[in-house]
C-alpha cells in the first residue's frame, strides 16, 4: 500500500497552489511554536498560527484539485470586547513576553461546517473560537483550578499545553496541563454546550504530577499519556486513567533503555569481534547513529550515506582498524598491550555511537492514534511504539514503591493468591538486583554450552550466599515467610509464561477472503514492532525463570516446612523445577533467535533449495525471495513473521468463526497483544509445529538452523525427529554427507509420530503407497540422488531393504536403485549382485540391460564377459545379440563381446555362428576397404572355432539376413506403396559346414585383394556372389586371383578366358596409354619365365598370359580354345599362329566350324589341305594324329560335313575367281585322299580276311 507521499518531490512544493508565504505585518508571534492545521469539509487545507498582535492567524488554501486564491483571516478580539469579556488586566504580562493574549498551545475541532479554535493563552486563560463566525464563542480562566499564588497569576504561562479527544458517545474532552514551578497539573473538562450557543467546560478530573519536565501529552476520552524528562534527563513515559483512578497513581511505562555504557571484554575475548557484535546488535543502534559516529571517527574524510548493514559493519572495522595501525608507532609490542590498544580505540569508537544513539533515542513528542488507541513515542531519529505488557513482565519491572501500592485484585481473583505472586516477584527482584554480571554470565554459558541450568542456578546461589554483604537472603527469607501457599504461586507463575499447546496450530488459511488483511502487519515496521515485542518478552521471562529457578534452589536449600506451606513434598518442588528449567531454555532459544540476522542469500542457492524442497514436494511452504538487508539487519524471527507466521496468526485471528477480534477491529493494545500472543506459541520450542525450522530450510538459513537445533536437541523431546531430518539437510548443503546421512536415519524412527515428517511423506497421484518409514526413505534417496550422493544412497538404500522384507515392490525399487549407483560409480561386481537380487523380472531385465550397455561403453568389456549370470544366460545374449543387430557395426563391438563371451564359456559353435553373422553383415553393410578386412577376420576366427570342435559338430545355421531380425521397437517394413510388408512366416535353415565357411573365407580374401587393388569396387564387391566377383576380377585384371576363385567354387574358367582375350584384343588395337596401363594389372598375375634377347611389350605379355593359361588349364572338348577364338574372330582379330597350331593339335575339325561360322573361306581351305596331308601322313604330328592313314593303323576320319559345307560355299561363288581355284584345288585334294583311302580300306579288308 502507497505512502500518501510517494509522489511528492521539491517540484511539488514550488507550485504556488501548494504554498504560501505568510505576510509580515503584523507577522507572526516571535518565539511561537505552536499551530494548528485542518482540511475543511470542502477540502480547503487551514493553518492557524499566533499572530504578534495576540490573534490568531488563519490561512485558507484552496483545494488540490481547484483554482483559487489564499485568503487570511486574523482571529482577534477588540480591546473593549476583550474588557468586557476578561475584565482588567494590565495589556502585557511581566516579562517581555508580548501581549498577555497571545496562544501558546493551539487545538482544533472541526464541524460538519465549522471549526472550533482553543487557544491556551499566555494569561492562563482557555479561548474558543468559531472560525465560521470569526467570533470568540469562550474564554475560561484555569487557574480557578488549581491552587494559585500571586506569583503563578502575574508569571507568563510558556510551559501550559492543551489537548483534545473527541468521543461519539462522551463528545468533546480538553486536557491542559497547567505548568506552574516544581509542580504541573493535569485538568480534563468536557465542553458543554447550552441554548443560544454558549459554551461552558465541566470539570472532570484534576491530576497532579511530579516535578519532571513535560515534554508532551496525549489525551483520550479514558486517558492521560505523558512524556518526561527526569532530573537525570532520562525519558519517563506514564499514563492514567482519569475517570478510575481515584488515587492518582500514574502507571509506568517500560521504555527501551539506551545501550551500556561500557562494553566488557574480557581477555579471553578478541575486543573487535565483541564490540562488533555489541555495536550490530539488533535493536541497539541505529544505522544513522553508527554511520554518524563513522563520520566524526574518521575526521569527516568520507561521507558514508545509505550503506547495507553489511556494509557499514566493513566501513566501522576498517576506520577503527586504520586508527589503531595509524597510532601503533612500535614494531613489537606484548600481546597484552596489543588488546589494551584494541579495546581503547574500539571503546572510543562505541563511547562515539553511544553519544549518537542517545542524541538520536531524545523523544520529542508523543503520538496517539484516536481510532486504533496506537500510542508512539517520535523521537528525533526513530519512533517507538508502545505495546502492552503481560502480567508477569509488568509485574517484575515495577518499581518497588508502585509494587507495594499494586492493586491485588487487578492481578488474580484470589486475593491470597495475588498477594502470594506479589511476594513471589519481590522476592525474584531481590535476587536479580544481586545478581552480578560474572554470575549472570554463568547462567548464559550454561544455557549456550548445553549444561543443565539447575546446576548453574545452584552455583550463582551458592555466590549470591557467599557475597551476600546487604543481608538481601535474610530479606528474601523474611520475604518467603509471607507467601502462604510458595508451590502453587510459583506453580501459578510458570503456567503464566508457558506456551505449550497440545495440538498444531491450524496452517494458515489464505488471506483472499478479506483482500484488507493480505497487507495486514506486512510491512518492514510492523514486523520490527512484533519481533521485537517478542525478543523483550523473551529478555525479561528468561531474567525471570532464571531468578525463579534460584529462588526454588534456595527453597530446597532451606528445606523449612514452615516456609514451603505446611510440609510440601519434596518431589513437587522436584517438579517445578524441571517445568522451569525447560521453560528458561525456551526463552533463551527465542531470545536467540530475535537476535540472530539471518542471511543474505544468493539467487543460485536459492535456486537449488527449491529444486531439493519440489523434489521433498515442501516447496509451497515459503515464499523463496531474495532478502536486501538495507536499512538495518533482519533477524531469522522477522524472516519468519514476515513470511509465514504473520499470514498464519492474521488468519486465525480474523478468518475463524466467533472470533473475539472481530468486534474490536483494529484497536492496536488487543491486536499487537493478540498477535504476539498467538506468535510465541508457533517460536516455542516443544510445540508439536514445525513451521519455525521448516522456514529457516526454506530461507537457506542453514548455519542458524544448525546452531538453533543445536541449541534444541538435548533438552526438548518434541519434532526430535523432525530436528534430526533438518540437521541432516543442513549436513547436505554444507558438503557432509556422512553426517547427513546419520541424521536422516535417526529420524526415519520417529516418521508417523510427527507432523512435519507425516507431511514430508505424503505419496503422490498414482504412486504405490506402502509403509510411511519406507517413504520416508524414498524422499530422502531421491533428495541424496538430486544433491549427487551415490555412495550415501547406497548406504541408505541397503537400510531401506532391512525395512521392506515383505514388500517385493520395495524391494525391487531398491535394488534398482542400489544397481544403478553402483554402475555410476564404476563398481561392477557389486552392481551385478545387486542385480541378481533384484526379485522384479523386469526390472532385472532393464539393470541387465544397462549394465551391458554402460560396460560396453566404458570398454570394460572383461568384467562384462566374466560375470556368472547365473540364470540369466540367455537374456544376457539376448541384450547383446539385439545390440549388435541394431547399432553402427563400426562404432560398437557388441559382435565381438558376444563371440569372447561364448568364447569364455567354451561355447565354440555359438562364437563361430556370431564371428560369422558380424562377417555377413560386415559385407553387406560396411562396404570398405576396412569393413572388408574385418569381414575376412571374422570369418577366420569363425573358422578357428569350428576347428576347436569335433568333425562331427563343426557345423553352423545360417544367420538369417539383416531384414528379418526382429528387434524389439522396430518400425515395421513398407512396400513402396506404403503398406507393412509381411514378415515370412517361415524360413528355410541352411546348415554350413567348415568347408563352407573356408570357402566363404577364400572369397572374402579374395574380395579384399580384389579391393585392395581398386577401392571404387569396394561398393560392389563386400556382398557380391563368387560369380559376381568373377567378373569382377576380370575386369580389374587379377586373373590369377579369379583362377583361384572358379577352382574354390567349382566355376568354369569360360569368363576369364573371354576376358583376357578381349584385353589383348584391345592392348593389340589400343595406343600407348592402354599399353601403360596394362602393366599393372599383368604385373599382379603369375607369367612364366620366358628368356629372350627381345624386348617384349604389354600386348606380347598379354598374349603370352593367355597361352599359358590355355596351356596350364585345359578344358573338355578344348572348350577354352573355342571360347578365346570365338572372342577373337568375332571381333575380327586374325588368330595367332601359336593358337591355331595349338588348337590344330586338338580339334582341328572344330577350327574348321568356327572358319566356317565367321565365313573364313581360305584359312578353311588352308586347313583342310593340311589336315588331309596330315591324316595321309604328313606332318599328321601337328594335327594330333599319332598314326596317319594305312592298313595297319587305327582308323582316322575327315569332318567331311565340315567339308562339304566348305565345297558348297565355294562353289555358290563362282563370281570370286579365287574362290574358284581354292574349290578346283580342294575337290581335286579330296578327290586324291578318296582313292588313297580307298587302297588302304581294301588292304586292312584284306589283311583282316
Amino acid at each position: 500500500m502507497q505512502s500518501v507521499f510517494t509522489d511528492i518531490g521539491k517540484i511539488n512544493f514550488r507550485d504556488p497552489s501548494n504554498y504560501y508565504v505568510i505576510p509580515s505585518v503584523p507577522g507572526l508571534a516571535s518565539n511561537s511554536v505552536t499551530s494548528a492545521a485542518w482540511l475543511s469539509s470542502e477540502g480547503e487545507a487551514l493553518f492557524a498560527l499566533p499572530s504578534a498582535s495576540g490573534g490568531i492567524f488563519v490561512l485558507k488554501l484552496p483545494p488540490h484539485d481547484a483554482p483559487g486564491t489564499v485568503s487570511v483571516v486574523e482571529l482577534k478580539q477588540s480591546s473593549v470586547m476583550q474588557r468586557f469579556l476578561t475584565g482588567w488586566m494590565p495589556t502585557a504580562i511581566r516579562g517581555d513576553c508580548g501581549p498577555s493574549d497571545l496562544p501558546i498551545s493551539l487545538s482544533v475541532h472541526c464541524l460538519d461546517h465549522d471549526a472550533f479554535l482553543f487557544a491556551l493563552c499566555q494569561d492562563h486563560k482557555l479561548r474558543m473560537w468559531s472560525y465560521k463566525d470569526q467570533m470568540c464563542l469562550m474564554v475560561a480562566d484555569l487557574l480557578e483550578f488549581m491552587p494559585v499564588s500571586r506569583d503563578l497569576r502575574l508569571a507568563a504561562g510558556t510551559g501550559h499545553r492543551l489537548r483534545l479527544a473527541f468521543s461519539q458517545s462522551l463528545g468533546l474532552y480538553l486536557g491542559v496541563y497547567m505548568h506552574a514551578p516544581k509542580r504541573g497539573q493535569f485538568c480534563v473538562f468536557q465542553l458543554v454546550s447550552t441554548e443560544s450557543n454558549r459554551y461552558s467546560l465541566d470539570h472532570i478530573s484534576s491530576l497532579f504530577s511530579s516535578q519532571e519536565t513535560l515534554v508532551d501529552f496525549a489525551l483520550t476520552s479514558a486517558e492521560i499519556w505523558a512524556l518526561w524528562h527526569n532530573e537525570e534527563n532520562q525519558t519517563v513515559v506514564k499514563y492514567i486513567n482519569f475517570e478510575q483512578n481515584v488515587a492518582g497513581q500514574w502507571n509506568q511505562v517500560f521504555v527501551q533503555p539506551l545501550p551500556e555504557e561500557e562494553v566488557t571484554v574480557r581477555h579471553d575475548q578478541d575486543p573487535r569481534e565483541t564490540y562488533l557484535e555489541y555495536l550490530f546488535m539488533p535493536g541497539q543502534f541505529t544505522n544513522a547513529a553508527i554511520q554518524k559516529a563513522l563520520q566524526i571517527f574518521s575526521q569527516g574524510t568520507e561521507r558514508h550515506m545509505d550503506l547495507t548493514w553489511d556494509e557499514l559493519k566493513k566501513e566501522v572495522t576498517l576506520a577503527v582498524e586504520s586508527e589503531f595501525q595509524g597510532s601503533v608507532t612500535e614494531y613489537e609490542c606484548s600481546p597484552e598491550e596489543f588488546w589494551q590498544l584494541q579495546v581503547e580505540f574500539w571503546s572510543k569508537f562505541y563511547a562515539c555511537c553511544l553519544q549518537y544513539q542517545e542524541a538520536l533515542s531524545r523523544p520529542l513528542a508523543l503520538h496517539l492514534n484516536p481510532y486504533t488507541s496506537m500510542v508512539c513515542l517520535l523521537k528525533k531519529g526513530s519512533l517507538s511504539f508502545l505495546v502492552p505488557c503481560s502480567l508477569v513482565d509488568h509485574l517484575y519491572l515495577l518499581s518497588n514503591e508502585h509494587l507495594l501500592t499494586e492493586d491485588d485484585a487487578a492481578i488474580f481473583d484470589d486475593l491470597e493468591m495475588s498477594r502470594d505472586v506479589v511476594c513471589l516477584v519481590q522476592c525474584l527482584r531481590l535476587i536479580g538486583e544481586s545478581i552480578s554480571l560474572e554470575m549472570a554470565f554463568i547462567m548464559e554459558m550454561a544455557c549456550s554450552r548445553l549444561q543443565p541450568p539447575e546446576k548453574a542456578a545452584e552455583q550463582i546461589l551458592e555466590d549470591l550466599i557467599a557475597n551476600d554483604t546487604e543481608n538481601v537472603m535474610e530479606d528474601i527469607h523474611s520475604k518467603l515467610q509471607e507467601i502462604r501457599n510458595p508451590i502453587h504461586a510459583i506453580g501459578v507463575l510458570i503456567r503464566e509464561m508457558d506456551y505449550e499447546t497440545d495440538v498444531d496450530m491450524e496452517r494458515a488459511h489464505h488471506l483472499n477472503m478479506r483482500m484488507n488483511l493480505t497487507q495486514l502487519y506486512g510491512s518492514g515496521t510492523a514486523v520490527d514492532v512484533v519481533c521485537w515485542g517478542v525478543c523483550k518478552i523473551a529478555t525479561i521471562r528468561f531474567l525471570i525463570c532464571r531468578d525463579l529457578l534460584i529462588l526454588q534452589q534456595l527453597l530446597l536449600r532451606l528445606g523449612d516446612p514452615m516456609v514451603l506451606g505446611g510440609g510440601q513434598l519434596f518431589q513437587s518442588q522436584q517438579d517445578l523445577l524441571h517445568r522451569t528449567s525447560p521453560l528458561l531454555l525456551s526463552y533463551y532459544l527465542i531470545r536467540w533467535a530475535s537476535q540472530c540476522l539471518a542471511s543474505d542469500v544468493p539467487v543460485d542457492t536459492l535456486e537449488s533449495n527449491l529444486q531439493h524442497l519440489s523434489v521433498l514436494e515442501l516447496a509451497d511452504t515459503t515464499a523463496l525471495t531474495p532478502h536486501k538487508l538495507v536499512s538495518g539487519p533482519q533477524t531469522i524471527v522477522e524472516l519468519f513473521f514476515q513470511e509465514v507466521a504473520r499470514k498464519h496468526i492474521i488468519s486465525r485471528l480474523f478468518l475463524q468463526p466467533n472470533t473475539s477480534l472481530a468486534e474490536t477491529s483494529l484497536n492496536w493494545p488487543h491486536l499487537i497483544t493478540a498477535i504476539v500472543a498467538d506468535f510465541l506459541p508457533l517460536l516455542w520450542p516443544s510445540n508439536p509445529g514445525f513451521l519455525f525450522p521448516e522456514c529457516l530450510m526454506g530461507s537457506c538459513q542453514y548455519t542458524q538452523l544448525q546452531e538453533y537445533i543445536r541449541l534444541l536437541q538435548p533438552w526438548c523431546h518434541v519434532n526430535m525427529g523432525s530436528c534430526c531430518f533438518m540437521m541432516g539437510r543442513c549436513y547436505l548443503v554444507m558438503g557432509e554427507g556422512h553426517k547427513a546421512l546419520d541424521c536422516f536415519c535417526q529420524a526415519a524412527s520417529e516418521v508417523g509420530r510427527e507432523e512435519f515428517l507425516d507431511r514430508l511423506i505424503q505419496p503422490e497421484e498414482g504412486e504405490v503407497v506402502s509403509t510411511p518409514r519406507l517413504q520416508y526413505y524414498n524422499k530422502v534417496l531421491r533428495l541424496l540422488d538430486m544433491v549427487g550422493l551415490p555412495e550415501l544412497v547406497i548406504q541408505l538404500a541397503t537400510l531401506a531393504i532391512m525395512e521392506s522384507a515383505d514388500d517385493w515392490r520395495s524391494q525391487a525399487t531398491l535394488r534398482t536403485c542400489i544397481f544403478k549407483h553402483h554402475l555410476d560409480l564404476g563398481h561392477n561386481s557389486e552392481a551385478y549382485v545387486a542385480l541378481t537380487q533384484n526379485p522384479d523380472p523386469s526390472r532385472q531385465l532393464d539393470c541387465l540391460r544397462q549394465l551391458v550397455v554402460v560396460l560396453c561403453e566404458r570398454s570394460q568389456l572383461q568384467d562384462l564377459v566374466e560375470f556368472p549370470y547365473v540364470n540369466l544366460h540367455n537374456e544376457v545374449v539376448g541384450i547383446i545379440e539385439s545390440h549388435a543387430r541394431a547399432v553402427d557395426l563400426m562404432t560398437h563391438n557388441y559382435y565381438e563381446l558376444l563371440y569372447a563371451f561364448h568364447i569364455y564359456r567354451h561355447n565354440y559353435r555359438k562364437a563361430g555362428t556370431v564371428m560369422f553373422e558380424y562377417g555377413m553383415r560386415l559385407g553387406r553393410e560396411v562396404r570398405t576397404l576396412r569393413g572388408l578386412q574385418k569381414q575376412g577376420n571374422c570369418f577366420l576366427a569363425a573358422i578357428n572355432c569350428l576347428r576347436l570342435i569335433r568333425p562331427e559338430y563343426a557345423w553352423i545355421v545360417q544367420p538369417a539376413s539383416g531384414a528379418v531380425y526382429e528387434r524389439p521397437g522396430a518400425s515395421p517394413k513398407r512396400s513402396h506403396d506404403g503398406e507393412c510388408t509381411a514378415v515370412p512366416s517361415t524360413c528355410q535353415i541352411e546348415i554350413l559346414e567348415l568347408e563352407d565357411l573356408e570357402r566363404e573365407c577364400v572369397l572374402a580374401r579374395i574380395r579384399l585383394t580384389l579391393v585392395q587393388h581398386d577401392l571404387s569396387a569396394a561398393a560392389v564387391a563386400g556382398n557380391s556372389t563368387p560369380e559376381e566377383t568373377v567378373a569382377l576380377l576380370v575386369r580389374a585384371g587379377l586373373f590369377d586371383t579369379a583362377v583361384t576363385l572358379c577352382q574354390t567354387f567349382k566355376l568354369p574358367l569360360t569368363p576369364i578366358f573371354e576376358g583376357l582375350t578381349f584385353k589383348c584384343i584391345k592392348l593389340q588395337l589400343g595406343g600407348e596409354a592402354a599399353q601403360a596401363e596394362a602393366w599393372d594389372w599383368l604385373a599382379a598375375n603369375q607369367l612364366s619365365a620366358l628368356v629372350t634377347t627381345k624386348e617384349s611389350s604389354a600386348t606380347d605379355e598379354a598374349w603370352r598370359l593367355l597361352l599359358s593359361y590355355l596351356e596350364r588349364y585345359p578344358s573338355q572338348n578344348s572348350l577354352y580354345h573355342r571360347c578365346v577364338i570365338n572372342k577373337l574372330l568375332a571381333h575380327g582379330i586374325p588368330l595367332p599362329n601359336w593358337l591355331i597350331n595349338s588348337y590344330k593339335r586338338v580339334d582341328a575339325a572344330e577350327l574348321l566350324r568356327l572358319y566356317l561360322n565367321y565365313d573364313l573361306l581360305e584359312e578353311a581351305v588352308d586347313l583342310v589341305l593340311e589336315y588331309v596331308d596330315a591324316v595321309l601322313g604328313k606332318g599328321h604330328q601337328y594335327f594330333g594324329i599319332e598314326f596317319p592313314l594305312s592298313a595297319t593303323a587305327p582308323m582316322v576320319w575327315l569332318p567331311y560335313t565340315a567339308i562339304d559345307q566348305l565345297l558348297q560355299a565355294l562353289r555358290e561363288s563362282t563370281t570370286n575367281h579365287y574362290n574358284v581355284m581354292l574349290y578346283q584345288k580342294l575337290h581335286d585334294k579330296m578327290e586324291d585322299y578318296q582313292q588313297k583311302v580307298s587302297v588302304a580300306t581294301r588292304d586292312r579288308l584284306y589283311r583282316r580276311n
